[in-house]
């Protein structure tokens, strides 16, 4: 189906003089698509495009039986275009960039078609980077969160408190962990295949029942994966908020004996 879609997709594009190129990241890099896959396309063109979502929805009509599209802003990228297709039904991003802006990457893509060979020796001259996670901007961060979601649950604000503890754990528990596993700090992606059991197993337990008790015992969990992921990736550079922790975390135990007590 994929294969598909983009052997159709080239045919289309070929005869567009202002494209020069496409490629595929995201799955498609290293085989690993499977039937629930998306596809990532990268669109090469000649004169900025990005910046007109009616040309960039132009383009997207030419490659398939679209249905549906929308750009990126809710993602923080405008320049990519997420669409939906029909015959076959897939969901397919687009992201316009120019060759200039093609340098910079957070992944090689496979290139499907290059005009000019301007995309093969962009990946050789400039190398993608992906980046780093900031150690110091999380531990600076967690547990004024940890503090913030009290709050919520404190005041009885449930869902609230179940949708923080879940940010908590797409922000900062699952890309540490995916480190740990030695993977890309791609936050919960393919986490089921990639980590071991046991990180797993505790990542499970940061998902709360709507329930005060469940959510106290997943916010406990949140706290201590945190501690052992800190223990095991931060080094000596990385200052450890250690008052700010303790006063939280007391705050946090204090609203937490009042809550359940209620229950």
């Amino acid at each position: 189906m994929h294969h598909s879609f983009v052997t159709k997709a080239l045919e289309a594009i070929k005869p567009i003089s202002n494209i020069t190129g496409l490629a595929a990241g995201g799955s498609w890099i290293g085989n690993k698509l499977d039937e629930y896959s998306d596809i990532d396309l990268v669109l090469v063109t000649e004169q900025k495009t990005s910046d007109s979502p009616e040309q960039m929805y132009a383009y997207a009509a030419k490659l398939g039986k679209l249905l549906n599209a929308f750009t990126g802003e809710h993602v923080g990228e405008k320049r990519l275009l997420i669409c939906m297709y029909d015959d076959p039904l897939i969901h397919v991003d687009i992201k316009f960039v120019t060759p200039e802006e093609f340098k910079e990457r957070v992944e090689d893509p496979v290139v499907l078609w290059d005009r000019d060979g301007v995309l093969a020796q962009t990946i050789k001259d400039f190398p993608s980077v992906w980046p780093k996670l900031n150690y110091q901007w999380i531990e600076d961060r967690f547990w004024t969160w940890i503090h913030y979601a009290s709050l919520k649950f404190g005041r009885g604000e449930l869902f609230e408190t179940i949708d923080f503890l879940s940010a908590l754990r797409g922000m900062v528990l699952a890309p540490l962990m995916q480190i740990k596993n030695r993977q890309l700090p791609r936050g919960l992606r393919r986490v089921e295949q990639n980590f071991m059991t046991e990180d797993l197993d505790a990542l499970k337990q940061t998902v709360p029942e709507y329930s005060r008790e469940s959510i106290v015992k997943s916010a406990r969990q949140s706290i201590a994966v945190y501690r052992g992921l800190r223990d095991v990736l931060f080094d000596q550079h990385v200052i450890r908020r250690t008052e700010t922790e303790q006063k939280c975390v007391a705050y946090f135990e204090e609203i937490a004996k009042e809550a359940v007590s209620k229950e």
